[in-house]
């Protein structure tokens, strides 16, 4: 499995939104482009992420405007990490598929 470590700042998606982000690094988002794989629902990528000491499996999903992927941050990684919009996020992640 292929993965990489990077610190991204906490976004929102939208003013009023509930979805949080971090945003891969270009070389991280390439590395998974480049990666053949089954296609599945808006070009998303299963991987597991590690947070401080939170890890979960979700999926990372592909930003044209910004041109890397992104990932989401729940809110119980949130809360657990005392992560707030534009905090910093140091993240492990592994490609699963």
């Amino acid at each position: 499995m292929e993965s990489c470590r990077f610190t991204a700042e906490l976004w929102r998606w939208e003013a009023q939104s509930s979805w949080f982000f971090v945003s891969l690094p270009e070389d991280a988002s390439a590395m998974i482009r480049e990666r053949p794989r089954p296609p599945r629902g808006f070009g998303s990528v299963r991987v597991r992420v590690e947070v401080g000491g939170s890890t979960w499996t979700t999926s990372v999903f592909p930003d044209a405007s910004r041109g890397v992927y992104v990932l989401p941050v729940k809110k119980s990684v949130r809360s657990a990490e005392s992560l707030a919009e534009g905090d910093p996020a140091d993240v492990h992640l592994e490609v699963l598929e």
